[in-house]
């Protein structure tokens, strides 16, 4: 049997690739949301954390976009 031609169980394409980052990335959205949320109702939160965990939230949101976009066929319409 030629191994050669066969490409190994494990590797994963370009696009399972992708796809894992985007299950990633949308957990630390996630989690950011949260944490947002905890910190918000709590009386003595910094505004400048919350505004940086706020605008790491959003850069996380680009980059899902970015992705979903790239895993996501163009439809020509």
């Amino acid at each position: 049997m030629n191994m050669q031609n066969h490409p190994a169980s494990h590797e994963m394409s370009h696009d399972e690739i992708l796809r894992a980052e985007l299950s990633v990335l949308r957990a630390a959205h996630r989690d950011l949301d949260q944490e947002i949320t905890a910190l918000t109702q709590q009386k003595l939160a910094s505004s400048l954390t919350l505004q940086r965990l706020k605008k790491k939230k959003l850069l996380l949101k680009d980059q899902i976009s970015r992705l979903e976009d790239e895993v996501t066929p163009d439809i020509i319409a």
